[in-house]
């Protein structure tokens, strides 16, 4: 994960909704799937028989994962960026900039809410299972959409504080 945003960064340039519930959930999901794939391993070399359940699961809490990941990510100003582009502009080239690439980051993830909704909404009608488990798709899939408006509002969030505070924005900023 990211550093944390330092005590001594201004208040304004801080997300209200505290970053540890994503951090945690995303440890959360590391630590299982650690888990699982161990246990997995650890049955297949003893006995040679896999634990199927096992690669459906770590799928989706990677996907968790992941998006857990990026919401910290944006909220932290450490997405991707061309800083070697971005760090020559001025002040207002690197507002405008800044605000460009959380407007896109908002809208494929806005994006991804509602097509991750309507896939939910899919499977949740046809009633489609997992292949491996036969588990309700749509459980799996659902934290597509509701991973993404977090997403989504850690960008909204962040475009924010930028705008109120336009000084936040420095040279190199996004770089750990």
């Amino acid at each position: 994960m990211a550093e944390p945003t330092p005590p001594s960064a201004p208040a304004s340039d801080r997300p209200r909704i505290p970053l540890a519930i994503e951090e945690a959930l995303a440890a959360a999901a590391i630590a299982v799937m650690g888990l699982i794939t161990f246990a997995n391993v650890v049955t297949r070399y003893a006995t040679n028989i896999s634990l199927a359940f096992t690669e459906e699961y770590a799928i989706a809490l990677m996907v968790a994962m992941t998006l857990l990941g990026a919401s910290v990510a944006v909220a932290r100003d450490h997405h991707i960026r061309i800083g070697f582009l971005i760090d020559r502009f001025g002040p207002r080239g690197r507002l405008r900039a800044e605000l460009l690439a959380l407007g896109v980051t908002a809208l494929v993830f806005g994006a991804l809410v509602v097509l991750g909704t309507l896939m939910t909404v899919d499977e949740y009608r046809f009633e489609i299972s997992s292949p491996g488990l036969g588990v309700p798709q749509w459980l799996y899939t659902l934290w597509l959409p509701l991973l993404s408006a977090v997403v989504t509002l850690r960008a909204l969030g962040r475009a924010v504080r930028v705008i109120r505070r336009p000084d936040i924005l420095q040279a190199g900023a996004g770089e750990p």
